[in-house]
């Protein structure tokens, strides 16, 4: 993969699931007023958190804020591209619980 390709599991949504793993496009905001989730925008969701984009610290603060979130610890959310920009995917292992954002699309995993 070329630099700025990046590879698309999403299809046209902000998320998929493989299994039990719940793959997430995210568009961050460092330095926001507030941590919170946003709303989709295109095939992302978008996340705001306080910490500023200082060495991976705005992504590790925003994983320690969406671990509850979702019901997990922030040892089951794995960064698979995107620590140290705003564009980030994130696989969430076996989350317990799904964020408001996420019942305006299919919100059980597909157990084939």
């Amino acid at each position: 993969m070329s630099r700025g390709q990046v590879k698309n599991v999403t299809g046209d949504s902000f998320f998929v699931w493989e299994g039990e793993v719940l793959v997430v496009n995210i568009l961050g905001k460092p330095s926001a007023a507030k941590d919170a989730i946003g709303k989709p925008k295109g095939t992302q969701l978008k996340v705001s958190v306080t910490a500023a984009p200082v060495a991976g610290k705005a992504t590790d603060h925003m994983l320690r804020f969406l671990a509850p979130q979702f019901g997990v610890t922030v040892a089951d959310i794995e960064v698979v591209f995107g620590r140290m920009n705003v564009n980030k995917q994130l696989r969430i292992r076996a989350p317990k619980k799904l964020p408001a954002v996420f019942a305006q699309a299919s919100l059980l995993p597909d157990n084939d």
